[in-house]
């Protein structure tokens, strides 16, 4: 009697869940086809230098911004860059365009299906995750350009490879990009959103590391929320906690941010760590030294807070402030490409000294 009754609230249980997958699919599916739709409506391709490095730029425009992409390279079998694109349609842009340059071949568009576009790029080589760069920009009519995805392609590393972080091989490391998807973080006055400079530090800091020899885990690698959407505060530092607590041997947490605040006159650099960690104090007192160092901003101190993701991890834990984002001057820089690279390489030469110590 007892299997039985067993077995009756098993099958009930399944079928719950079978039901709750089905309405969360279609809620999915529902939120989907309320999306706006961009749709594609500008193409352009040059060769340019981009702090001294020479690169060959694709930008595709669109008639709509806040754009969710993927970047997807494929270098490993037809040398491709592949641009993954919800809710959104080719448009009118030719569906395949030659571009004959030693960097790119060919670009290809296409809708896998209804309002998913993919954009591949045919690379004239293998390239690292440092050999290229995609961003979004916003539209400049006085140029006659739209809201856009810029793609550039370079000839050679940028990520300064040649330098060894000793004491990182063999470790774990879980990077945090602070905010993305549909929390942008802050926004600075001239638009430059706070997940936008956290994911590009974030990303040369893994580059960096894993030349290195280190093995970096990202709480995301692109523009994603990364509980989901419409998740509740404590959902979405939580899913970034979980990375890190579900990752095997995670030896340090860092998390990257920009600050905010009212005043525009507000500037500099700080870290924090959770208070009573040494450990963490240790981990924050070293990326703060190398950031100050080089970063070429004010120092505002290595501090302690109760942020949620240095307060829950059970590793290391700091999380950096690597500039005002609401400070002209510091949002310029961090939306500058070379400048992202002095602070990812300054934080990986501090989590370098943290080991070493």
């Amino acid at each position: 009697m007892c299997k039985f009754f067993c077995r009756a609230v098993s099958a009930a249980a399944l079928l719950v869940m079978c039901l709750s997958m089905l309405v969360m699919g279609q809620g999915s599916v529902e939120a989907a086809e309320k999306s706006p739709v961009h749709e594609l409506n500008y193409f352009k391709s040059y060769e340019t230098e981009i702090q001294g490095a020479k690169a060959f730029r694709i930008e595709i425009g669109m008639d709509k911004d806040n754009l969710d992409y993927q970047v997807i390279p494929k270098t490993f079998l037809h040398k491709q860059l592949v641009l993954d694109m919800k809710s959104t349609k080719p448009g009118k842009l030719k569906k395949n365009i030659k571009l004959n340059n030693s960097l790119v071949k060919r670009l290809t568009i296409s809708e896998l299906e209804r309002r998913h576009t993919q954009v591949v790029i045919e690379l004239g080589k293998n390239v690292t995750e440092d050999m290229y760069s995609v961003h979004v920009e916003k539209a400049d009519h006085k140029a006659g350009k739209p809201y856009r995805l810029v793609v550039d392609i370079f000839a050679e590393p940028q990520g300064g490879t040649d330098e060894n972080f000793k004491g990182v091989k063999g470790r774990t490391i879980v990077i945090d990009p602070g905010h993305g998807g549909s929390d942008s973080g802050a926004v600075g006055p001239t638009g430059l959103a706070e997940k936008t400079a956290t994911l590009a530090v974030s990303k040369k800091v893994k580059t960096l590391l894993e030349a290195s020899g280190a093995r970096v885990v990202m709480t995301r690698d692109r523009d994603v929320d990364v509980y989901g959407r419409n998740a509740t505060d404590r959902q979405e530092l939580q899913a970034r906690v979980n990375v890190g607590e579900f990752t095997p041997g995670a030896n340090i947490f860092v998390s990257i941010h920009c600050n905010a605040f009212s005043n525009p006159e507000a500037k500099g650099m700080e870290t924090y760590y959770f208070p009573g960690s040494a450990r963490g104090e240790q981990l924050a007192t070293s990326i703060y030294n190398e950031l100050l160092k080089d970063g070429g901003l004010a120092g505002r101190g290595v501090r302690t807070a109760n942020f949620y993701v240095i307060k829950h991890s059970s590793m290391p834990a700091t999380l950096l402030e690597l500039a005002f984002i609401t400070n002209p001057r510091e949002e310029a820089l961090l939306g500058d490409d070379k400048y992202q690279t002095t602070l990812a390489k300054a934080i990986a030469r501090g989590i370098s000294r943290y080991f070493g110590e």
